[in-house]
């Protein structure tokens, strides 16, 4: 067992930007980085939207430089994943989380950064071609797909939502829908509908995605009438959600019936004293490297003021 002062669950921009803040406070922050340290940016090509750098930068080197800084303010950046949590304030107002089964840390602030995972198709061709043309975020990647044809596949506000930003930027967008109905609200459907360069493709599945070392075109199979058709599209955007990585904390902290944590408006406190979430954890809206980085700001700051109260 060891005690420490503020902990971190996590490593994307959300966590690396919490530990630098709590350590120039002087908190002592020590950061368990999860199954994959420095977070969702890690697997992403090209950054070209986070402030501060005007040519672009790797995402894997911006999470190697955010995890730089934290260790230079004095952040211990450790292996491991928190498998278990008991927030139930023990005396002293601790908390208790274990990492991998076996490391009990206790501590009065915890940070939880612990992010999403965008849900994907499952095909081969999905993965082998990811950030090569397949995306899950049209914020992030759209600019690149400039005046070509694209795919969006979903049925939600989401997709919609993507579909309606790459049709400002693209040529053409399909949007594949797997029923002949959207799940996506009324006013959503409607503007997509209406906009000339998006194409709606009904009772649409993806069979395939087409190209060797980049996205070529798509394989598409129409479930009513077994007929299988193809498109050219230069990218294609996977908009069918993401999944909170949040389990651990379900029947402890308050979440959204999607499994986001919820925290008090203009705050990232939960609703237990002394954990606080932050990033894509508890953002279901925006998820971007930058609003999560601005949150992970807010939970340092939050945790600062939190272990001064107690002290006082």
């Amino acid at each position: 067992m060891e005690k420490v002062n503020c902990l971190i669950i996590g490593s994307g921009p959300a966590g690396f930007t919490a530990a630098i803040y709590a350590a120039r406070a002087g908190l002592t922050p020590v950061m368990y980085q999860g199954n994959q340290p420095g977070g969702q940016l890690t697997i992403t090509n090209d950054v070209e939207n986070y402030p501060g750098y005007p040519e672009g930068i790797k995402g894997p080197m911006m999470m190697m430089d955010l995890q730089k800084q934290a260790e230079r303010f004095g952040t211990q950046v450790r292996p491991g994943l928190a498998t278990k949590v008991d927030f139930a304030m023990h005396e002293g107002g601790v908390h208790k989380i274990w990492i991998d089964d076996e490391i009990l840390i206790e501590t009065q602030a915890v940070i939880i950064a612990t992010g999403a995972t965008a849900k994907w198709l499952g095909l081969e061709s999905e993965k082998r071609l990811e950030n090569n043309g397949v995306s899950a975020c049209a914020v992030c990647d759209g600019f690149f797909f400039k005046g070509m044809d694209v795919a969006v596949v979903g049925a939600g506000d989401t997709a919609c939502e993507e579909a309606s930003y790459l049709s400002k930027l693209c040529k053409k967008v399909y949007l594949i829908v797997r029923r002949d109905e959207m799940r996506a609200s009324l006013i959503m459907q409607k503007r997509v509908e209406h906009t000339a360069n998006i194409e709606i493709l009904w009772n649409t599945v993806t069979e395939d995605i087409l190209g060797v070392e980049e996205v070529e075109g798509a394989r598409l199979k129409n479930n009513k009438t077994g007929e299988i058709s193809e498109i050219k599209v230069q990218g294609f955007f996977v908009a069918i959600g993401h999944e909170p990585n949040t389990k651990i904390f379900k029947g402890q902290l308050d979440t959204d019936q999607n499994g986001y944590i919820e925290t008090i408006k203009g705050s990232t406190k939960t609703n237990l004293p002394g954990v606080f979430a932050c990033g894509d954890a508890q953002d279901h809206v925006y998820r971007q490297a930058v609003t999560a980085a601005g949150t992970g700001c807010m939970a340092a700051l939050d945790a600062e003021r939190y272990l001064s109260s107690i002290e006082s």
